[in-house]
């Protein structure tokens, strides 16, 4: 831009300064042979124009205080590069000016400010020396200008201004002074020195301009720099006014953005951001499909205006496009005894998890491209479900992620939104493979049990059978991304508390893997080598603050806390740990060695009392052995008769199926009564009532089916169960005894309540092989598969107590 009052000019930096011209530029000399060379960085100075220069470099300050203190003469020439800090003569363009220092001002940086004048135009000779600073001989150039009154020069002089003034009248900035100015210069030779210097553009334009020896062909070069500024000047004022209409200061904004517009218009070029695209698309690894929509998308960014409402949307659809880990895998750590390894020590138990991961391991190590296992971790809160997860995934040496599917109740959330939607996103699982940036991660889908389904938005449940379904999810469509993405190779682990609540045909595309509760004894194992060390750190305690010993800990599982995990167990050593900090901060005394007697001073009276057996002193009791979801419990179930008309009455807050087994119980007792020398009509005559105490407590299920048959027996026939003895087991009307499940848990209970007898159906024998050996000291099972063998192993042979026909005596 042609600029009369600022010129960008000095030696070591650019310097906004005050122009002053010297219109008598007529009498230049031409006596010098020799001269001291100053380099200029970003100026050049021209015949008869008066510049400032800023002087830092110590051989520079040193050359033009010695030259100001002579005859003031110097040369000056521009330096081809600008970075150069020490220039040499080859550094230097051969064509410069003789210039006169008028004016020399020492700075309070130490740098030197001179006012120069530039002479004649010379070209570097010889060079003399080039230290302290460059001198060398010179040749003077002279000007053969045209008269500026007639002719050529004539006509070059008027065209000059005009163009000159025409500059003026476009450009805004200029002040009204530099027409007056222009109107009165009348040598052809510095008015072209004068618009040379003065009018903005690159530096090589201007050096060559410089270095045109003939007066009128500089003065014609010059013309066409001018015409192209008018032109940008001219396209400059089209874009204000096509973009600037009735705007105000809130308006602002928007008109800067319809400028923008308008430059692209004239401009015709793409943005960097689509230039980035395609640059990030050219190491991608898709299919030759996606490339081919790729192009396509991209190719429609590129025709659309970067302020239409379209262009950000498909800039971020793009933009996730190239962002997905096409075919990108992370390495896969086959080594079997490490994995195993980090398995045992991040968790305890959970045997048959970790033999899964290390055979899936094994066969991968065999089968590079093995589609990857559907698995479904089910079990009770607190087990460890997503924790294992992490290590997996830490085990496979992979990327993990987690998405959290409870109370999810819209589809789009797992294939995404379509993008005519407003505020359109990719679903979760697209979202995490961005996250995660591998093909190959280990998904956990937690909480799948607990996926909800809404009428307006869908099943996502339903979604994810495309998901969780190797045979299809190798072709998964996004319905934000709409190109297929394979998804075969993600290791998708959900967890669940319950089967129940999980769609059929999802369930059956999943592999169950049950993670039953924790026994006291992992629940140790786990507190010792994980929760204390944990909790002990979070709580800014040192090893030596703290010691629990066995027996604490075991007081701690069973008195305080009734879960099948190790959360609460968890919490209640943070409060152990919470109780000796407050100690140790107040400075006060305390026992190190945390025993029973500690816990329960510092926890207070146990919130739990478990079930222990009772001796049998009366017929009608029996001890059943029943599972929740924290683990397996003892059940004790009661009988009596009474004289009456053959009521019977069931208490206990029992389920509809707990009820039954007490009918089919009760049936086949009648069917096989005669044997027991009982007759038919006894029964019109007593009434019954069975009771399972713990009242307030829910309980359902048929598994205390030989319970409560054997309960009704005894006391029908009046014999006592045996002492120490517990059953679990459905129970028919034709007298089969049926499997039934949390045999591991009703073991436990057993054990922990001084139980020495178990009596179960026989195909629950493959249950118990399941279990630790160690849990089974000191225990006998006893494997049935008839009601008969029930009743001949539970009930002593000795009648006790009032017999039936004295209660319906009496």
């Amino acid at each position: 831009m042609f600029n009369l009052l600022a010129l960008q000019g000095n030696e070591e930096q650019e310097e906004s300064s005050v122009l002053k011209v010297n219109i008598d530029d007529e009498n230049m000399s031409s006596e010098y042979e020799k001269l001291s060379i100053l380099p200029l960085r970003n100026a050049v100075l021209f015949p008869g124009v008066v510049i400032p220069v800023t002087v830092g470099r110590k051989k520079s300050i040193k050359l033009v205080k010695k030259a100001y203190k002579g005859d003031k003469i110097i040369g000056v020439s521009t330096q081809r590069q600008n970075n150069i800090e020490d220039p040499h003569s080859d550094d230097l363009y051969k064509v410069g000016t003789v210039a006169q220092i008028l004016k020399l001002f020492n700075m309070p940086d130490g740098n030197v400010t001179i006012l120069i004048q530039g002479k004649n135009r010379f070209e570097i000779g010889e060079i003399l020396t080039e230290e302290p600073y460059l001198e060398s001989k010179i040749n003077i150039l002279t000007e053969n200008f045209p008269s500026h009154k007639k002719g050529e020069g004539k006509a070059l002089m008027s065209s000059l201004k005009e163009k000159a003034l025409q500059i003026t009248e476009l450009n805004n900035d200029i002040p009204r002074e530099a027409r007056i100015t222009i109107d009165n210069i009348e040598s052809l030779s510095f008015l072209t020195h004068f618009l040379c210097s003065n009018f903005h553009t690159e530096m090589i334009d201007k050096q060559t301009l410089l270095e045109i020896n003939d007066g009128e062909e500089r003065a014609t070069k010059l013309l066409e720099f001018l015409q192209k500024e008018i032109q940008l000047l001219e396209i400059k004022k089209d874009i204000q006014s096509k973009a600037f209409t009735d705007i105000d200061q809130q308006q602002r904004d928007y008109f800067l953005r319809q400028q923008m517009k308008v430059i692209q218009d004239e401009l015709k070029d793409e943005s960097n951001e689509v230039e980035e695209l395609k640059l990030k698309a050219k190491n991608k690894k898709w299919n030759d499909k996606t490339a081919k929509h790729f192009e396509k998308e991209i190719g429609k960014l590129s025709r659309t205006n970067q302020m239409s409402p379209d262009y950000p949307l498909l800039f971020n659809y793009l933009e996730t496009l190239v962002d997905l880990p096409w075919a990108d895998f992370s390495d896969d750590s086959y080594d079997l005894k490490k994995a195993k390894e980090i398995l045992d020590t991040d968790h305890s138990g959970i045997e048959k998890v970790k033999e899964r991961i290390i055979e899936y391991l094994a066969v991968l190590k065999l089968k590079k491209n093995l589609k990857s296992p559907i698995l479904c971790l089910y079990g009770p809160p607190g087990v460890g479900k997503t924790s294992l997860g992490k290590s997996i995934a830490k085990a496979l040496n992979r990327q993990y992620a987690r998405i959290a599917l409870g109370g999810l109740h819209d589809e789009a959330e797992i294939r995404g939104h379509r993008r005519t939607y407003i505020g359109a996103m990719p679903g979760r699982i697209v979202q995490n493979l961005k996250k995660t940036q591998t093909s190959n991660p280990v998904f956990i889908l937690d909480e799948l049990d607990k996926v909800a389904s809404n009428v307006f938005r869908g099943d996502p449940a339903s979604a994810l059978l495309e998901v969780l379904d190797p045979e299809q999810n190798h072709s998964f469509v996004d319905n934000y991304v709409e190109v297929e993405y394979d998804l075969s190779n993600v290791l998708f682990i959900a967890t669940a508390n319950s089967l129940d609540t999980i769609h059929p045909a999802l369930r059956d595309r999943l592999e169950i893997i049950e993670l039953s509760g924790y026994t006291t004894e992992e629940k140790l194992d786990i507190a010792k080598t994980h929760l204390i060390a944990e909790q002990r750190i979070e709580h800014g305690l040192k090893p030596k603050d703290i010691k629990f010993d066995d027996a604490s800990l075991i007081k701690i599982i069973e008195d305080y806390t009734r879960e099948s995990g190790v959360r609460n167990l968890k919490r209640q050593i943070g409060a152990v740990c919470r109780k000796i900090a407050k100690f140790i901060a107040a400075e006060e005394k305390y026992n190190k060695n945390i025993t029973p007697k500690e816990i329960k001073e510092f926890l207070g009276a146990e919130p739990f009392d478990r079930e222990k057996y009772q001796n049998i002193t009366v017929p009608g009791i029996v001890t059943g052995l029943a599972w929740t979801q924290v683990g397996g419990e003892i059940l004790f179930i009661e009988a009596i008769v009474s004289a009456g008309k053959g009521k019977m009455t069931i208490s206990g807050q029992l389920g509809d199926v707990m009820k039954e087994s007490v009918n089919a119980a009760l049936s086949y007792f009648k069917s096989i009564a005669h044997q027991f020398n009982i007759k038919s009509e006894i029964f019109d005559k007593l009434d019954l009532h069975v009771h399972v105490p713990a009242g307030a407590v829910p309980k359902d299920g048929p598994s205390a089916g030989i319970a409560m048959l054997t309960a009704l027996t005894s006391v029908f026939t009046r014999r006592k169960v045996k002492q120490h003895l517990a059953m679990t087991g459905e129970i028919t009307l034709t007298g089969r005894v049926l499997p039934v499940g949390g045999i591991k848990e009703k073991i436990l209970a057993a054990k922990r309540a001084g139980i020495k007898e178990i009596i179960m159906c026989h195909q629950n024998k493959k249950d118990i092989e399941e279990i630790n050996a160690l849990f089974l000291d000191d225990l006998k099972i006893n494997y049935v598969s008839k009601a008969s063998e029930v009743l001949a192993l539970a009930l002593e042979d000795e009648i006790s107590g009032e017999i039936l026909e004295n209660i319906i005596g009496s």
